[in-house]
């Protein structure tokens, strides 16, 4: 068996929210000892069985309660430790008094994470893989279910270690260059390799390009609205709150800090920021919401720029979504700097579907991947993943066989450090699997 801890650890997996099941899950190295002790025997492996739980099985000291238990030998369970899982009542008592019988027996509480822990140091899932994980427990929306599911399934992780794969096989060519330059081997061995390299790059800097759209999914898109006072900002954000959520007042000025609702579009987690009325005010605390809105404006994925039908703009920032309100009192253009218009009423309800709809469609934009590939979750991903493409241009523009081996291998050791993979094993393997050395 692998990695097995020195300490045999337990935790409440179901949450402490009032239910009827309360799931206690154990692992290490004394599970089938505790198991025995609180419940008398191990079931069959991952049968569930009905069992009574004891403070002492063996001399039936105090039942605890009688819960549903499953027994997950290593390396077949979640951690590749043996395991079990007790399905108690949830009474508080009934959790507190089978926790207190486990620490009797050895047992401590889990710290955070400690379990997905142990299963990646046991082989069961790598660091992007256990990276998903945490991303599927906290999903809030469909497309963050979709995009961790999808993680923890390996899909990035299978991506990275194709890169690997076709990388090994490069410098293993490369070595062969190195440790044989007498042997006259094949121009086209060299042009494969270089066109090999350049392929891996278009591929990896594909995937960086896209890197910000896997990193909305998790944190949400986050769009701003701004615009003149009066422009009907705050009307808005209620209208997307579907509650009243800022205050809404004829007096210019009422809105002077950010303000945020979070929803969902799409299936896509959205930030809206409700921002001060831009202008020139004498008003410190004003100035200091302008000021703000700016920030807010620079940091959003897109702008919502907002203006009265009768007042619209003379300029446009960039990435905006430009909306004209009050269409019940004034016609708005088509467009202003070669940017179309989307003219709405806030107090009649006019041309609101339209612009939920262009929101959607916005959010996709930016979260949808246009290459097909899986995308970056997070900037650890993006930060290993832009390191190899550095070292794989560097290796381009090396001539000295020797010093574009060791780019190679700098690449290769930033790709296993994306999925806690490094080791120069699978190298040797390919060197010797292709080349016949030894002879």
């Amino acid at each position: 068996m692998g990695y097995q801890g020195e300490d045999t650890i337990f935790a409440l997996s179901s949450g402490v929210e009032r239910a009827a099941i309360a799931v206690l899950r154990v692992s290490g190295r004394d599970s089938a000892r505790l198991l025995e002790q609180v419940c008398g025997a191990c079931p069959p492996p991952r049968k569930a069985v009905l069992r009574r739980v004891w403070q002492d099985a063996h001399t039936q000291t105090n039942l605890l309660d009688e819960a549903v238990v499953l027994w997950f030998p290593g390396p077949g369970s979640y951690t590749g430790e043996d395991g079990f899982e007790l399905h108690l009542h949830a009474g508080p008592a009934i959790v507190q008094a089978v926790s207190a019988a486990l620490v009797e027996q050895g047992a401590r509480p889990a710290e955070p994470g400690e379990f997905t822990r142990r299963a990646f140091l046991n082989g069961r899932m790598d660091l992007i893989e256990a990276e998903g994980v945490a991303d599927l427990v906290n999903a809030e929306t469909e497309g963050q279910r979709r995009q961790a599911l999808a993680q923890t399934d390996g899909a990035l992780s299978r991506m990275y270690d194709g890169w690997a794969r076709r990388l090994k096989h490069v410098l293993a060519h490369q070595e062969a260059l190195i440790d044989f330059p007498d042997e006259d081997l094949p121009p086209e061995v060299e042009q494969g390799m270089l066109a090999e390299i350049a392929s891996l790059v278009a591929d990896m800097e594909q995937h960086i390009a896209e890197g910000g759209r896997g990193e909305r999914i998790r944190r949400g898109v986050v769009f701003a609205i701004t615009g003149p006072p009066n422009a009907g900002k705050s009307s808005l954000l209620n209208w997307l709150a579907e509650r009243d959520a800022a205050i809404v007042s004829p007096i210019a000025g009422t809105t002077r800090d950010a303000l945020e609702i979070v929803g969902s579009l799409g299936g896509i987690r959205v930030t809206f920021v409700d921002t001060a009325g831009l202008r020139d005010t004498q008003d410190e605390i004003e100035a200091e919401g302008v000021r703000r809105a700016l920030f807010h404006v620079k940091q959003a994925d897109c702008v919502i720029q907002m203006f009265a039908a009768d007042d619209p703009p003379q300029t446009v920032f960039a990435n905006a979504l430009l909306v004209g309100n009050k269409t019940d009192i004034a016609p708005v253009p088509a467009e202003i700097a070669g940017v179309g218009v989307v003219p709405v009423s806030l107090k009649t309800g006019q041309g609101l579907d339209t612009l939920r709809q262009m929101l959607e469609d916005r959010v996709v934009a930016l979260t949808a991947s246009a290459s097909g590939m899986p995308l970056l979750t997070r900037a650890r991903h993006s930060a290993g993943v832009k390191e190899a493409t550095a070292c794989l241009h560097e290796a381009m523009r090396q001539d000295w066989p020797e010093m574009r081996g060791e780019e190679l291998r700098l690449a290769m050791r930033a790709l296993g450090r994306l999925t806690g993979h490094v080791g120069v094993e699978d190298l040797l393997d390919a060197i010797f699997g292709q080349f016949c050395i030894g002879k």
